[in-house]
């Protein structure tokens, strides 16, 4: 199986040239809509196919998602690595949605292609629900292919990764193609209105940044059976393992992360610097596997000394937070989940969200298929990779215990990749003769 990314790019880009907007190619726009029009109403049906690769919770939600936000969809291929998981959420699919998923056993796919499989089975949309580690791959094939792409966050997970959904992002905007991303704050009103609102002034200049995304214990530990290789361990625990999932400053922190991006205009920062560790060692008492840290605190440096200031945790037991701050001249803006608003200096609330209750998880997919049916694509790759590419900056910090510009970041040689893809594969990580992971040392570890 070919490797998901390079880690010999040559290519060196600036701050600068990131920030600059990528432009559709003269003369592509028209003739990609008109193809688009022509794809989603094939053989005059409106009914639009669905693949999806990755059925694991998350995965298995996007889906159904995306069932929920268009009745004239459905569901005929899904893929994963594992074959039990496909019959088990094909299964529940098939309960949720009866009219929807027709998912043959011809079209259930297993193994390192299945992604592969999904893509080239007549669908015109395919829902990326894998381990992170593999999406960067799964975009590319599946914008080459001209499908439109809703890939779940993180979009990768490491420096090479968010330089190849760039790359697919580009290649989206000249086929035509959409590319939504699973940050779905950015779908829901009450945030786009405060964000709208921020922008305005309202509050006045930006002084302060503070994303907060304090979490229990994520990813119970599937025990290691005398029949599992390394490989298969690694992929059954992927949340612990950085190469597959990030770390969880990037598989799960990127919203918060994303929504300071939103508020900066989508313009990353110019270096960070930050700490963090690996704590707790048990998940319930069961042995935590893994190199992924518990904890990442990280403060996000800005042109003008403005600070974006940064924490998430995975620990149990401790006080739970996820809320977004914005600091400004004349006020603060506040986002969390119940509540959405706008203090003056005072601490008095000023404006307040009130509109009716959305589900985000829905009105993500909504978008992509009016997008789809209006022939007026959207892209949210240059901004999704962005976020990540936030998210893994961070993690370089807090594991090597230095500060890191976003040049040279984002252009960090580091692939995250395993000797091969199959189950008999050496991951990129490997326990000691304990059973112990290497974990990252901060002023030991090296940046790449």
């Amino acid at each position: 199986m070919t490797r998901p990314r390079s880690n010999n790019d040559s290519h060196r880009p600036s701050r600068r040239d990131f920030l600059k907007t990528s432009g559709v190619i003269a003369g592509a726009t028209l003739a990609g809509n008109l193809a688009v029009a022509r794809t989603a109403h094939a053989q005059g049906s409106d009914i639009l196919k669905v693949g999806l690769v990755g059925c694991g919770s998350r995965g298995t939600g996007a889906a159904s998602n995306a069932l929920t936000a268009d009745p004239n969809t459905k569901l005929i291929a899904m893929g994963d690595l594992f074959e039990a998981k496909v019959k088990d959420r094909r299964a529940r699919l098939q309960k949720i949605h009866p009219n929807q998923v027709a998912v043959d056993g011809e079209h259930c796919f297993v193994g390192f292609d299945a992604y592969q499989k999904v893509i080239d089975s007549d669908v015109d949309v395919v829902v990326l629900g894998e381990f992170p580690h593999f999406r960067p791959q799964h975009l590319k094939a599946a914008i080459e292919a001209g499908k439109h792409v809703f890939a779940e966050k993180p979009v990768a997970v490491d420096a090479p990764g968010v330089r190849s959904v760039l790359e697919s992002a580009k290649l989206a905007e000249e086929k035509g193609v959409s590319i939504v991303a699973g940050l779905c704050w950015r779908y829901y009103p009450p945030v786009q209105e405060i964000l709208r609102r921020v922008a305005d002034g309202e509050i006045g200049p930006l002084r302060n940044i503070q994303s907060t995304y304090l979490f229990g214990l994520v990813g119970r530990p599937t025990p290691r059976t005398d029949q599992m290789t390394e490989m298969e361990y690694q992929l059954r625990n992927w949340w612990h393992f950085c190469w597959l999932s990030g770390d969880h400053n990037t598989e799960q922190h990127v919203h918060s992360l994303d929504k300071a991006l939103w508020a900066m205009g989508n313009e990353p920062p110019v270096a960070a610097w930050g700490s963090g560790g690996r704590q707790v060692t048990t998940f319930n008492d069961v042995p935590k596997p893994g190199d992924a840290y518990d904890h990442h605190a990280v403060s996000y440096e800005y042109p003008g000394g403005l600070i974006v200031n940064s924490h998430c945790r995975q620990q149990a037991n401790c006080h739970t937070e996820v809320t977004d701050r914005l600091f400004g001249a004349k006020g603060t803006g506040k986002i969390d989940s119940f509540d959405v608003a706008i203090t003056d200096l005072d601490g008095k609330r000023v404006w307040r969200h009130r509109g009716p209750k959305a589900n985000m998880y829905v009105l993500e997919h909504e978008a992509l298929f009016k997008a789809i049916r209006s022939g007026k694509p959207i892209n949210d790759g240059k901004n999704s990779a962005y976020s990540t590419m936030m998210a893994i900056l961070g993690r370089m910090c807090t594991y090597t215990g230095q500060r890191i510009t976003w040049d040279d970041a984002i252009n960090s040689k580091e692939a995250l990749l395993p000797s091969e893809y199959s189950f008999d594969g050496q991951p990129p990580t490997l326990p000691n003769e304990n059973g112990q992971y290497p974990i990252a040392m901060p002023g030991k570890t090296k940046f790449v």
